[in-house]
C-alpha cells in the first residue's frame, strides 16, 4: 500500500492529522484536499501512530500501521481517577515469591504490554533477556555476595559495607537477600548506540511492573545484583545479554507469596514552583 492511505469516504479533511504530526510531514493544501506525505519526507516518519490514533473518523492508515490493527479506545475501560490512584498506590516491591515457576504466556503478555512504553524517537529496539530457575538465580546471588564481601574487605568503614554486612550474614544462614525467592529474572536492553537506551528500558520496566498487578504477578528491582553487574564484567557476560547492548536494571518477577490489604502513605512531595 502507499505510505499514507486515506479513506476518502471517511476523511473530513479537518487537518487534525497534519496538525498532530510530531515531524510535521503530513501536509494538507486546503480544507478541500486530503492529507499526504511527500515521498521525500517518508524517511522522516518515526511511525509513532499519532496520525492513526488522533483521527476521529478512522480514515487514515500508514505503512506498518493499518487502521484495522489499531482498536478503538473503549470508553467503558477508561479508568476513573479513584481507580487509577488505587491501582498505582497498590504496587508493592515483592520480596517473597511463591514456589511456582513463572508462566511463559503470562510473561510474554507482560513483555508485549511493556513494548507500548514510549521510546525515544519511537525506536522500539529493546530486547528482553529472561533468566529462569532458582539454581541460575542463586548463582547470580552468590556472585553478588562475593562482590559485596570484596567491598567490605576493601572499605570496611564505608556506608556500603554497613549495608552489605547483614545481607552477607543472612546468606551464610541460607537467606538469599539478593534475588530472594524469585525463580525468574528479566533484563531489558537496548543497542549501545541508542543514546536514550537507559531511559527507554527504565520506562519499559515501569510499564511491565504495573501491568503485572491485574495478573496477580509481582516484581522487584534487583538493585544489589545491579551493583555487582556494574563492578563485575564477567558476571554480566555469564548472563548472556545481547551483544552490543546496554542495560540498566534487572528485575525479579513471579507470583507474590503474600497479599496486601492497605495503601501505606508516602512522604509529602516537595514541590518547587518557579
Amino acid at each position: 500500500m502507499d505510505f499514507l492511505r486515506i479513506d476518502e469516504t471517511k476523511c473530513k479533511q479537518d487537518g487534525i492529522c497534519a496538525a498532530e504530526c510530531p515531524r510535521r510531514i503530513i501536509t494538507q493544501k486546503d480544507d478541500k484536499s486530503f492529507p499526504e506525505i511527500s515521498e521525500a519526507d517518508e524517511a522522516k516518519c518515526m511511525a509513532c501512530g499519532h496520525c492513526v490514533a488522533v483521527c476521529p473518523h478512522g480514515a487514515l492508515s500508514m505503512k506498518g500501521l493499518d487502521i484495522k490493527d489499531c482498536p478503538e479506545i473503549e470508553k467503558d475501560l477508561v479508568l476513573s481517577w479513584g481507580q487509577a490512584e488505587q491501582f498505582l498506590r497498590s504496587r508493592r516491591s515483592i520480596r517473597w515469591f511463591k514456589d511456582k515457576a513463572m508462566d511463559r504466556k503470562t510473561l510474554e503478555r507482560l513483555i508485549k504490554t511493556a513494548c507500548y512504553a514510549p521510546t525515544a524517537s519511537n525506536a522500539q529496539n529493546l530486547q528482553w533477556t529472561v533468566i529462569q530457575g532458582r539454581d541460575r538465580l542463586e548463582r547470580l546471588s552468590r556472585a553478588t555476595i562475593h562482590w559485596m564481601e570484596r567491598v567490605i574487605a576493601a572499605h570496611p568503614d564505608a556506608p556500603a559495607a554497613g549495608y552489605f554486612r547483614p545481607v552477607v550474614d543472612g546468606w551464610a544462614t541460607g537467606n538469599d537477600g539478593i534475588l530472594r525467592t524469585a525463580q525468574t529474572l528479566i533484563v531489558p536492553s537496548a543497542p549501545r548506540e541508542n543514546a536514550n537506551g537507559l531511559v527507554d528500558v527504565s520506562i519499559a520496566l515501569a510499564y511491565l511492573e504495573l501491568a503485572a498487578l491485574p495478573l496477580g504477578v509481582g516484581t522487584c528491582w534487583a538493585g544489589l545484583l545491579r551493583g555487582a553487574m556494574l563492578a563485575t564484567p564477567e558476571l554480566v557476560e555469564s548472563m548472556g545479554l545481547p551483544e552490543g547492548h546496554t542495560w540498566f536494571y534487572p528485575m525479579m518477577i513471579g507470583y507474590p507469596k503474600f497479599k496486601y490489604y492497605r495503601l501505606p502513605e508516602r512522604n509529602t512531595p516537595v514541590i518547587h514552583y518557579k
